[in-house]
C-alpha cells in the first residue's frame, strides 16, 4: 500500500487534489505554503524552543530568588503585611559561576552554569487565568496567538509531516496558551494529551505514547478512502475561496493534508520503544514520579531534533497556597531529574547552543506565610531562567528586593521577556506584524524592550 505521503505525490486524476485544483494553482500553493521555512529579520541565536511551563506559580524565592534577608527575618511582618516565611530550602552556590540556586532543584543546579536566571519578571496580572493568558498571549484582556503561533507565522517549521507548534498536556479548558486566533488556523499549537488523561495514563506503561495524539488514527478507512474523502473536502474548501486574502481558507487546507501526513510521522516520533533504558533511565522514564515528565522531556528533545519549531509542556499543580514543603517538594522531585537530562541530551548532541529552553511559571509567590506553610500569588516579581539559545550561561539579570515582594532591579515586564524570546529566534518583534481588523497586531502589542544585557 503507498504511504500518505506518496498517495499525496501520485493521486490520480480521478481523485488527486493536484489534479482538482489545477497543476499551477498547486505549485504556487506548495511554494507559498504558510508553513514553508522563512528567513529571520535577521541572524538567529536559536533555531527552536523548549518551554517548560510550571503552571500554578512556583515559589522564586524556594527555587532560584535566594533571600538571607529572608531568613533572618523569619516571622517578622513583611512589607504588605503577614509574617515571613523562611525557604524551607538550603540555598548554595553552583557551577564555577556560583549561582544561588535552592535544594530543591539539585539536578537541574548542576547545569547552572548553562542557564540565565531573569529574577526581575513581572506581570499584570495576580490571578491564574489572566496570568497564564499574559505570558502566553501578551494580553488576559483579549483573544491573541500565543507566543508559539507568533514564532511559527514567522518562522515556519522544517519538517512539512510535523505540526510546527505543540503542546504537551496543556491545562484543560485555556487555548489560548497554544492557540492561533486570528492568525491562520495552521499556525495554532497542535494539543498532546492533557493532566491526568491518556497521556497521563500512557506514560505510566512501559513502550510506545502513540496514541496520544487525539485522532491521530482513522479505524473506519484506509489511507486510499481518506485521501479520496479529504480530496473532496478540499475541493470545497477550494469552491468558497474568496476573493482577495486567501489565507484563511488556505490555513484550513493546509491543515488538513498537515493532519493526513501525520498519521505517518506523528506516531512513529512519539514511540519511545526504541529508546534505550540508559536513556530512559537519564530522563526518569523509567518509573516513579518522574515518569510522566520525563517521557515528556524525551518527546520534546525529539521533537525538537525532527524540526518542531516550538515546543511547550506544561507542568501543573505549583498552586501551594498550603502544604508549601511537602507539595513544591512534591512537584520539583517530578521534574528536576528530566528538566536536567534534557540539558544534559541537547548538550551532548550539540543542540543547546541553538535550542532556547525556558523555565518558569505564570508568577511567583510571596515572602510572607499563608495558613502557616504555604504562599499567595506574586505577581510584582519572581524568576524565570533560560538556557542555550544565545543567552549568557551562568548568569544572573535584575533583582527583587530584600524580601522577595517585587522586582527593583532591572524590572523585566512579560513584554520584555516575548521581545527578548522572538530576538533570539532572529525576529523583530515590532516587525512580526498581522494585519487585522483594521490594524497592525504583534505579539508585544505597543510596548516590550529586548533585554540585550542576557544575550551572548
Amino acid at each position: 500500500m503507498l504511504t500518505r505521503r506518496e498517495l499525496l505525490k501520485h493521486s490520480s486524476a480521478g481523485f488527486g487534489y493536484m489534479a482538482m485544483a489545477g497543476m499551477a494553482h498547486a505549485a504556487e500553493s506548495t511554494a507559498t505554503s504558510p508553513l514553508a521555512p522563512k528567513q529571520p529579520h535577521f541572524a538567529a541565536k536559536a533555531k527552536r524552543v523548549i518551554f517548560l511551563c510550571m503552571q500554578g506559580g512556583p515559589s522564586h524565592v524556594d527555587t532560584f530568588d535566594y533571600k538571607p534577608d529572608l531568613q533572618r527575618d523569619h516571622g517578622k511582618r513583611g512589607k504588605y503585611g503577614g509574617a515571613l516565611l523562611k525557604s524551607p530550602w538550603e540555598f548554595r552556590q553552583r557551577g564555577e559561576s556560583g549561582l544561588w540556586i535552592s535544594d530543591l532543584f539539585p539536578q537541574v543546579a548542576e547545569h547552572a552554569d548553562e542557564m540565565c536566571l531573569i529574577r526581575s519578571m513581572h506581570c499584570d496580572q495576580p490571578v491564574h487565568p489572566g496570568a497564564m493568558t499574559q505570558m502566553h498571549t501578551g494580553t488576559a484582556q483579549f483573544v491573541r496567538p500565543s507566543i508559539g503561533a507568533w514564532t511559527l507565522y514567522g518562522l515556519g517549521t522544517e519538517n512539512e509531516s510535523l505540526p510546527g507548534f505543540v503542546s504537551l498536556s496543556p491545562p484543560v479548558g485555556n487555548s489560548r496558551n497554544y492557540g492561533s486566533a486570528f492568525l491562520p488556523a495552521i499556525y495554532g499549537g497542535t494539543k498532546v494529551g492533557r493532566p491526568g488523561s491518556r497521556f497521563a495514563q500512557l506514560a505510566r506503561r512501559s513502550g510506545s505514547t502513540q496514541d496520544s495524539v487525539p485522532d491521530i488514527r482513522n479505524p473506519n478507512l484506509s489511507d486510499r478512502e481518506q485521501r479520496r474523502q479529504l480530496n473532496l473536502i478540499q475541493k470545497l474548501n477550494q469552491s468558497q475561496m474568496p476573493a482577495g486574502d486567501t489565507s484563511n481558507v488556505d490555513g484550513v487546507i493546509q491543515s488538513y493534508e498537515l493532519a493526513f501526513r501525520m498519521q505517518d510521522a506523528m506516531p512513529s516520533l512519539m514511540d519511545l520503544a526504541g529508546e534505550n533504558a540508559k536513556t530512559l533511565k537519564a530522563y526518569g522514564a523509567d518509573g516513579g514520579p518522574t515518569e510522566t515528565f520525563g517521557k515528556q522531556c524525551l518527546l520534546a528533545r525529539r521533537f525538537a531534533e525532527a524540526g518542531v519549531r516550538f515546543i511547550e509542556i506544561t507542568h501543573g499543580n505549583w498552586d501551594q497556597h498550603t502544604r508549601l514543603t511537602a507539595d513544591h517538594a512534591a512537584r520539583a522531585e517530578a521534574c528536576d531529574k528530566p528538566i536536567a537530562a534534557l540539558l544534559a541530551d541537547l548538550k551532548a548532541r550539540n543542540m543547546l547552543d541553538e535550542t532556547l529552553v525556558i523555565w518558569g511559571g505564570e508568577f511567583g509567590r510571596t515572602p510572607s506565610a499563608q495558613s502557616g506553610d504555604g504562599r499567595n500569588h506574586n505577581n510584582k516579581g519572581y524568576t524565570l531562567w533560560m538556557a542555550g539559545g544565545g543567552v549568557k550561561g551562568g548568569f544572573s539579570y535584575g533583582a527583587t528586593d530584600e524580601h522577595g515582594f517585587e522586582a527593583v532591579e532591572n524590572p523585566c515586564h512579560v513584554h520584555d521577556w516575548h521581545a527578548t524570546v522572538l530576538h533570539l529566534m532572529g525576529l523583530d518583534h515590532e516587525q512580526l506584524t498581522y494585519r487585522y481588523a483594521g490594524r497592525d497586531f504583534r505579539l508585544t502589542d505597543v510596548y516590550g524592550n529586548v533585554v540585550h544585557d542576557i544575550i551572548a
